[in-house]
């Protein structure tokens, strides 16, 4: 007796499906991804080695100060309205451009961290390099 066999079929593996399910997962990724362009402030943090100033410290700078309520005053003068805006104005008027001068940052313990922030950022936005943020040395524990 003799049999007949059926031909075998050639397996496939449908890789369209596959591709499909890949691009839909690339996809998806590519989609859920925030993209943020983060700008960076060089922060240079103040060193004291003894009271008396250095002697080669230029001698024209900055100093942005913060009240307690969130008012701004630029080298002592005192801005009418506390938001960005004033704030980049009266540092350009006061600096005459040149970002290269050392800009202080004076806040009161208590001043809001958003006006500490605004102040940043309007250094940020005009390109100030040179930024320090100013403290007053804790009394000794007794």
């Amino acid at each position: 007796m003799k049999f007949r066999r059926k031909p075998r079929e050639n397996i496939e593996i449908n890789l369209a499906s596959l591709i499909d399910v890949v691009f839909i997962l690339l996809l998806f990724f590519v989609v859920t991804t925030t993209f943020t362009r983060e700008t960076q402030l060089k922060v240079e943090l103040p060193e004291a080695v003894s009271g008396s100033p250095a002697e080669d410290q230029q001698l024209k700078s900055l100093e942005v100060t913060i009240s307690a309520e969130g008012t701004f005053s630029v080298n002592n003068h005192l801005l009418p309205k506390s938001d960005l805006a004033s704030l980049i104005e009266a540092l350009q008027k006061e600096s005459g451009g040149d970002t290269s001068l050392p800009l202080s940052i004076s806040a009161d313990g208590k001043t809001p961290h958003q006006s500490v922030i605004t102040a940043m950022d309007a250094a940020g936005k005009l390109g100030f390099s040179h930024l320090r943020m100013t403290t007053v040395e804790a009394a000794p524990a007794p």
